[in-house]
């Protein structure tokens, strides 16, 4: 008997999308599976949409409560699970139809507590079948460790994986926060001891031309609260290989929201003290664990004395880069 999954898709304001995102489930292969929907106080015709798929459907199940965002509902969601297994799937995402028979047959072969797809950006077509198909397997320190490779976001989101419940037993995602994925993941992975990737594009993940052109959140800086918690777990760990690319991340992606408070949002001036505070920190502290190369320090020294300078230089870099 196949062990059960408890699918967890948090619902706001995408009834345009939520039958396209809940039938790719329905449609799994897979079938041993209770779906959770949970209303998060969606204010559009949501919540009458997914109490219908109950109706039709006894593997639907349905929370409705108060706005508490996706982490809140998400929490909610494992809270209600039955399952011994947890998928997260996103309302306006969807899945090929073997997603989940692909992830769990994955980790069954390979004894893994966690395993891993790639994930594609679609617009609505059906989801292109990119990767090799086979399975490669890691420990959770090597887990930790790809959140720095090029296709580090694979290993980083929530829901293009498959997890036993018990990683869950004492952790949630943070409440009132987004980027919770680069707050929560990472304390997953610290628990696992072999993770799967399945080397195939099982999840869509969906994009609108607005979805990509938004303008800056200034929300962006939960991003650089989650990633410098997540530096001091790896010290506190001894997790040390990892601190260089860990600095390095922080930094680039630091000085990327700088750039939008500084341009975007009048009044940060604070947050962007934080942030060259955060860079000047990271260059002290960066010696204790190795150094960045040459090039990167340079170019951090160039941004706190003269950002302007290094945004110039940085883009005619990314110019040059494209023109090859």
């Amino acid at each position: 008997m196949h062990d059960l999954i408890s699918v967890i898709i948090p619902v706001y304001k995408v009834e345009k999308y939520l039958c396209r995102c809940v039938d790719s489930v329905l449609e799994q292969t897979y079938t041993n599976m209770e779906i959770i929907l949970v209303d998060d106080g969606s204010p559009d015709n949501c919540p009458v949409m997914c109490d219908e798929y109950a109706r039709q459907d006894s593997r639907v199940k349905v929370i409705h409560q108060e706005n508490a965002g996706l982490s809140g509902a998400r929490n909610a969601g494992i809270d209600m699970a039955q399952g011994q297994w947890l998928a997260f799937v996103d309302s306006d995402d969807y899945l090929t139809a073997d997603f989940l028979e692909r992830l769990y047959q994955a980790c069954v072969d390979t004894g893994s507590s966690l395993s891993v797809c790639r994930w594609e950006y679609v617009r609505g077509e059906t989801i292109p079948e990119h990767g090799t198909g086979e399975t490669r397997v890691y420990t959770g320190r090597e887990m930790l460790a790809n959140l720095y490779v090029p296709d580090g976001a694979y290993f980083v989101v929530a829901w293009n994986k498959l997890y036993r419940k018990e990683l869950f037993e004492d952790i949630r995602y943070p409440l009132g926060r987004i980027h919770e994925d680069e707050a929560t993941t990472y304390r997953i992975y610290d628990k696992v001891r072999k993770a799967a990737y399945v080397d195939r594009s099982l999840y869509g993940y969906f994009v609108t031309p607005v979805s990509i052109t938004r303008g800056f959140n200034p929300k962006r800086m939960d991003w650089v609260t989650a990633v410098a918690e997540r530096l001091d777990f790896f010290e506190q760990k001894g997790y040390t290989e990892l601190m260089v690319p860990g600095l390095q991340a922080l930094a680039d992606g630091s000085i990327d929201i700088w750039f939008g408070l500084r341009d975007q949002l009048p009044g940060s001036e604070k947050q962007q003290e934080e942030i060259r505070t955060l860079i000047r920190k990271g260059l002290r502290r960066v010696k204790k664990y190795g150094k960045f190369p040459l090039r990167t320090e340079i170019g951090y020294r160039l941004f706190l004395t003269w950002p302007g300078l290094y945004r110039k230089l940085l883009n005619q870099v990314k110019d040059e880069n494209g023109k090859q």
